[in-house]
């Protein structure tokens, strides 16, 4: 007995016990941080199902507009199914439904059909009543006119040239040939320029162009196209690099990246993302691509910023951070990248983020009141410093003190710690009435590289890729301009085999389209 009393009381010292509560609340502080791990990766995981919640099925704009109190909105997180849609479904299998044609609402602003423009040829088709008694006098006709189309017609330019034997054997003269774009084949200049239209604007990859073609009677096998389609852009390269040139001499640009997919030559069947860099000059309407290799690194910036002194408009792409430190390059921001992160916390921290996306709305709202009042740049500057400025420093603050509050993995502290993080080039915009508040004209240049690439899918290599860059840059350069891209790229196939280098700039879209003005 005394040795189970012994044994009891050893087993129960303080000692142990000490022992005993030290392992039990390390055990309680492991738990505790498997749960605060466990807690953060949940939370992680509800803003992404939030995220893509909005992305599969919310509103595209990312303009904020404050929602009207008195509706309602969606809810996806609802019922899959309301009680009410069960009772009208039971209802509807023993109801016998009728259904009864109502009569169109009088409508008093009907729209007015538009003309059909006068250019176009009439074909005209006379019809007459079936009987005409006699004496019959006609009043008046009434006329419909139906809009149809025709594929495009094709035509062959055929060049004669007379030959003539000089007398006493002397030899025999022909007229010189004139000037082609690609002496070698039979490709007319009308023809280059609708292979690269319906490709690059178009969006018809070329083996759908040679379906077509082949419907009409015309068979051209898939390697000439393509030959056809190398030389061009080959020919068109000086005109590119001439671009290039006067967009890098202007003061102020905006520059952005997109991905494109490459064939990776190691890997048979496989492609590898690429990219390719938009540079736009917002004052000249003009813009090029440029693609390294397809590599997104800092050197492929480094590179096409080497000699640029002006302004320089991004996103917050880190590979920019180093022209803070540059002398003659200062960095703008763009708010539409900014907005977008907020908008994207709305069902995370919906106070904050309506309070944030606000107070940008109150800066979009200014830049449209200056583009409607179609004001000078030195009156757009004069009044963002007056009005916009104020609006910038009080939501500095703002965010300086909600940061502590938020979580920094949740969407919303994600949104204000990448505007906070630049939010020295977000405010630069108000020094100059020249500078936009944000990038999305560069962006809008990248949209027809975008719907190009759900088209042909890819490029065949790396040459393929850097030919892509030329034709977006020119044909992009004619859309900023207003300039019909048919009738320019077929003017400069004409006459670019004859263009000295000192006379290329009047190649380009805008000066093309001054010259013809002119005449």
């Amino acid at each position: 007995m005394k040795a189970v009393e012994n044994q009891t009381s050893k087993s129960t010292s303080p000692t142990d016990m000490q022992a005993e509560i030290d392992r039990l609340s390390k055990l309680v502080e492991k738990k505790n941080s498997i749960i605060g791990e466990k807690e953060a990766k949940i939370e992680k995981l509800l803003n992404e199902l939030l995220y893509l919640r909005r992305a599969i099925f919310g509103r595209s704009s990312e303009r904020y507009v404050k929602e009207d109190p008195n509706q309602l909105s969606l809810d996806f997180q609802g019922l899959d199914k309301l009680p009410e849609e069960e009772l009208a479904e039971k209802a509807q299998e023993v109801q016998t439904i009728t259904y009864e044609r109502k009569k169109q609402k009088e409508d008093t602003e009907k729209p007015v059909r538009q003309p059909l423009p006068e250019h176009l040829e009439r074909r005209e088709e006379i019809i007459e009543p079936d009987s005409i008694p006699q004496g019959s006098k006609c009043i008046g006709q009434q006329v419909t006119e139906i809009l149809e189309y025709t594929p495009g017609e094709f035509h062959v330019r055929r060049i004669v040239r007379k030959k003539y034997a000089l007398p006493a054997g002397q030899g025999i003269i022909i007229a010189e040939l004139p000037s082609l774009p690609l002496p070698k084949s039979n490709a007319g200049a009308s023809l280059l320029a609708y292979l690269l239209v319906s490709k690059y604007m178009d969006h018809l990859p070329f083996h759908r162009q040679i379906e077509i073609f082949k419907r009409i009677g015309i068979h051209l096998a898939a390697s000439t196209v393509n030959g056809w389609f190398s030389s061009a852009v080959d020919l068109l390269e000086l005109l590119y690099e001439e671009l290039r040139r006067q967009v890098m001499a202007s003061h102020y640009i905006q520059i952005d990246e997109t991905s494109i997919p490459v064939v990776d030559k190691d890997k048979p069947g496989a492609t590898k993302k690429g990219y390719h860099w938009i540079v736009r000059s917002p004052q000249e309407n003009k813009l090029f691509f440029h693609y390294d290799q397809g590599s997104r690194a800092q050197r492929v910036a480094i590179d096409i910023l080497r000699d640029f002194k002006g302004a320089v408009q991004s996103d917050g792409y880190g590979a920019y951070n180093i022209y803070e430190n540059k002398q003659d390059v200062l960095l703008l921001g763009c708010w539409a990248h900014a907005r977008r992160k907020f908008e994207q916390a709305l069902q995370n921290d919906p106070a904050r983020a309506a309070y944030a996306l606000e107070q940008i709305q109150q800066l979009y709202l200014l830049e449209r009141e200056a583009e409607n009042a179609n004001l000078t740049p030195e009156q757009t500057s004069e009044l963002r410093k007056q009005k916009a400025y104020p609006i910038l420093t009080a939501f500095e603050k703002w965010l300086d003190t909600t940061y502590p509050q938020v979580l920094p993995k949740s969407q919303m502290g994600q949104a204000i710690a990448y505007t906070y993080n630049i939010y020295p080039r977000l405010v630069r915009y108000v020094l100059d009435g020249r500078y936009k508040i944000d990038n999305n004209g560069a962006e809008n240049g990248i949209r027809p590289l975008a719907l190009g690439r759900k088209n042909y899918l890819f490029c065949g290599n790396h040459q393929a890729a850097r030919h892509t860059a030329i034709i977006y840059s020119l044909l992009g350069t004619c859309k900023l301009n207003n300039v019909n891209p048919m009738e320019w790229l077929t003017d400069v196939f004409n006459k670019i085999q004859d263009c000295k280098n000192t006379q290329l700039h009047t190649l380009l879209p805008a000066e093309w389209a001054a010259n013809r003005q002119k005449k």
